[in-house]
């Protein structure tokens, strides 16, 4: 495994650590309380595990040279309420299943991206420039991902 390819594995494990422990601390009603994307924390937990750690397709993308799909703010923020609004009832184990199951295999792939992999570009629309798969993965796991925490930890109180 490369340095780099080490470091963004660390970060995404700590990252998924502190995601992991806050969700399964939390209680009932903390579960239930809305966040500031206006979805009950619960539901924007799973929305991390199985969206945000949902992107080896498009990290593939980017290594193999192939252009990422042209999505809009508002096809990214309509399939992100479709999803909480078809995930409303989630519990805590399923969420915690997805976050498990997912973060395990976009760090196993992660894991296996040297510093070429990681440097190649695609243009993303959402962020109006070319971005390496490496930076890809930091924006949309850890700091949009991190956005959500950080909503969810304010919608609890800690």
């Amino acid at each position: 495994m490369s340095t780099r390819s080490r470091q963004l594995t660390d970060r995404l494990k700590a990252f998924n650590d502190e995601l992991t422990a806050f969700v399964a601390n939390l209680s009932q009603d903390q579960w239930k309380a809305i966040c500031s994307e206006q979805w009950p924390v619960g539901v924007t937990a799973r929305h991390i595990g199985a969206g945000h750690y949902a992107i080896q397709e498009l990290v593939e993308m980017i290594v193999n040279h192939n252009q990422l799909p042209p999505f809009t703010e508002k096809e990214v923020r309509e399939a992100a309420n479709a999803h909480a609004r078809d995930h409303a009832g989630c519990s805590k184990q399923e969420v915690l299943d997805i976050l498990e199951k997912n973060s395990s295999a976009l760090i196993d792939f992660v894991s296996r991206l040297n510093d070429f992999d990681l440097a190649q570009k695609a243009y993303l629309g959402l962020a109006g420039r070319k971005l390496t798969a490496q930076e890809f993965v930091e924006q949309v796991v850890l700091e949009s991902g991190g956005e959500h925490l950080q909503s969810m930890k304010a919608a609890v109180g800690s």
